[in-house]
């Protein structure tokens, strides 16, 4: 197992991690949460042996091999097929010593080897691991140089997935794929060999892969049973629990203070007085909640323009008077949200860009209002950016009519306000830079957001508060994400970008999922509309799954009141023995009745954390049934 065992590291005067420890089982598969600029990344150097710390040391068993994400993207002459194949540094010298080898002895243990890393099928895995991620067999066998650094990060990722690490450190493993690679990574890691330790953004991906979460606060480290949306409730209800122990303990605090004061110099109590004095020393303080600065996303209300917005005519779009997507007929309403699905490649990118107006058809017909305003968020918008500037400075080069209190106010929208309006662009984080963009592409008021992987560089907070933002946008929305979570809350529609043609999608994410799976497994069919359709129950059939559902939801919900009610009396218990605690004519006398209080109060607090856990693992299970689809 991986522990880490009270781990403290600092740069400079800045402490990121103190006494930190934490244990992870083999086999467990750990999303590694936290703010930015906590710790994540270094906590994964320091796994590695690439950081050293000031104190405390992290064990890994002997014969683990660790594998983690590259920086650096490759290069070279290599084809991508034997960039991932060389990858495996043991295969490569066991086949080098095969073909040099003459002594029988050595040859047969050569031989053992390989038969042991299944040497015989290393092409065909890492072929399907590369396809997975985007590549074709063309593709495959081409050199690695001739690719972009986004498609060279996949080939890294497609290299360290081939050696199968028994610890697979993952950093931000998404952020260059897109919505169908992403997809295939969930799939491969729910059935990885190995352990995972994963730090991702993605809250889709931390609640259908991970079977733990570790969260990184206050320089520690803590370990919480389920995905992230379970984390976030247990967290809460932690939060919460403290909130209310706070206000106890400082009315406690108060209590005895007041007792001191009154007593300390009289004769008769004065023992008294410094028994309270070291109970006031000793009292450890509960944390506060420490969540930052809270993460603000508001897109301004748009004017009231008619549907369509935007329609097209047999329209073919290119460059270089080449087609990438042909026949196009489609309309864009003032209500519409629009997810765009299909490989990269294939042209989502295109479209966004003929709706923003950045193409122009190379052939017939696109009508949009005459009113229409357009807020377009690219990828790499953010090249664009001065460095030397200010977010001020920016809105009001875009917004030169504006007053100086219109462009704070539209900067305030998304977290910008006196002092984070006046510093310089350089110095803002990548999320922060994320959302000086937003503000700029919807300074206009526009009707329609277009938005291009829009969350690349927002943690999860901020991916939430985005989501609340469009579902708060009175107009219409177009976006391309590999952001399942953030697809699945904003989007109504599906539009499948595919062989050159745009279509609406009658299915969800999940059909899609299964559709892509069923593809790769070669016996994907295809209905004529290029979707696959659940068959349709009778009503008699369908009035039966429900029954059986709600005979299977009826036993759990009642555990579930149960465990409600439990966590309600064990809540009171804890309070009643608390406040007989805090009364200071406990401690008169020299009975032993306080110390065993105290220890009531312990098996209280125990029991406690068991209903609590008890109680969100069955919200869980009826939350899971609930949603399950019939």
């Amino acid at each position: 197992m991986l522990r880490i065992d009270t781990l403290t590291y600092r740069i400079g005067a800045r402490i990121l991690l103190d006494q930190a420890s934490a244990t992870i089982s083999p086999g467990h598969r750990v999303g590694l949460v936290g703010r930015n600029g906590t710790g994540k990344t270094t906590l994964l150097r320091l796994i590695t042996g690439e950081l050293e710390t000031d104190s405390g040391h992290v064990t890994v068993p002997p014969r683990w091999v660790i594998g983690a994400t590259s920086q650096e993207a490759p290069g070279g002459g290599q084809s991508l097929i034997e960039t991932v194949l060389a990858s495996d540094k043991e295969l490569v010298s066991l086949n080098q010593a095969l073909e040099s080898g003459h002594d029988p002895h050595g040859m047969a243990e050569i031989h053992a080897r390989l038969r042991d890393k299944e040497a015989h099928s290393a092409p065909a895995r890492a072929a399907r691991i590369l396809a997975g991620l985007g590549f074709d067999e063309e593709a495959q066998q081409k050199p690695c140089g001739e690719f972009s650094g986004g498609w060279r990060m996949r080939v890294a990722l497609a290299a360290l997935l081939f050696t199968q690490p028994d610890l697979l450190l993952l950093d931000e493993p998404t952020n260059h794929l897109d919505l169908e690679a992403a997809m295939w990574l969930e799939s491969y890691l729910k059935s990885y060999p190995g352990t995972i330790l994963i730090v991702s953004h993605d809250r889709g991906l931390l609640n259908r892969v991970v079977d733990e979460i570790l969260h990184l606060e206050d320089q520690k480290l803590t370990l919480y049973k389920g995905g992230y949306d379970r984390f976030e409730r247990t967290r809460r209800m932690q939060l919460e629990q403290n909130a209310k122990m706070r206000v106890k303990q400082d009315a406690q605090r108060d209590h005895i203070r007041k007792f001191v004061e009154r007593f300390r110099y009289k004769p008769t109590k004065a023992k008294q007085a410094q028994s309270r004095l070291k109970m006031l020393e000793k009292m450890e303080p509960i944390p506060e909640r420490r969540d930052g600065s809270i993460v603000t996303f508001g897109f301004p209300e748009p004017a009231s323009l008619s549907s369509p917005l935007f329609s097209m005519d047999e329209v073919a779009v290119g460059y270089d008077d080449t087609p990438v997507l042909s026949d196009l007929n489609l309309s864009l309403n003032n209500d519409d949200r629009i997810a765009l699905i299909g490989a990269n490649g294939n042209g989502k990118s295109t479209l966004i860009r003929l709706l923003a107006g950045k193409l122009k058809p190379l052939t017939g017909r696109a009508v949009k209002s005459g009113k229409l305003r357009i807020g377009y968020f690219a990828q790499h918008q953010g090249e664009e950016l001065d460095l030397g500037a200010t977010p001020l400075v920016e809105m009001k080069r875009r917004r030169p009519r504006e007053t100086e209190q219109q462009a704070r106010s539209q900067l305030g929208r998304f977290g910008f306000e006196q002092q984070k309006a006046e510093t310089i662009v350089g110095n803002l984080s990548g999320g922060e830079k994320a959302r000086l963009l937003f503000a700029l592409m919807s300074a206009d008021k526009p009707n329609i957001l277009l938005l291009d992987e829009p969350t690349n560089h927002l943690d999860i907070a901020s991916r939430q508060a985005l989501v609340q933002a469009v579902n708060a946008f009175e107009g219409a929305v177009v976006l391309v994400s590999h952001d399942h979570h953030l697809i699945e809350a904003t989007a109504d529609r599906l539009w499948l970008v595919e062989d050159g043609k745009v279509a609406p999608y009658e299915g969800d994410l999940e059909d899609y999922r299964k559709q892509l799976i069923d593809q790769r497994r070669g016996n994907g069919r295809k209905e004529s509309d290029g979707n696959e359709r659940r068959p349709k129950l009778d009503k008699k059939e369908l009035r039966r799954i429900k029954a059986e559902k709600r005979k299977t939801l009826a036993p759990l919900k009642n555990k579930l009141h149960k465990a409600e009610k439990q966590v309600q009396e064990l809540e009171a218990q804890k309070k009643t023995l608390s406040e007989t605690l805090a009364d200071p004519e406990l401690y008169d006398g020299e009975n032993g009745q306080s110390v065993d209080l105290q220890k009531e109060l312990g098996n209280v607090e125990k029991a406690l954390e068991v209903a609590e856990a008890e109680w969100v693992s069955l919200h869980d299970e009826i939350e899971r049934l609930e949603a399950a689809e019939v």
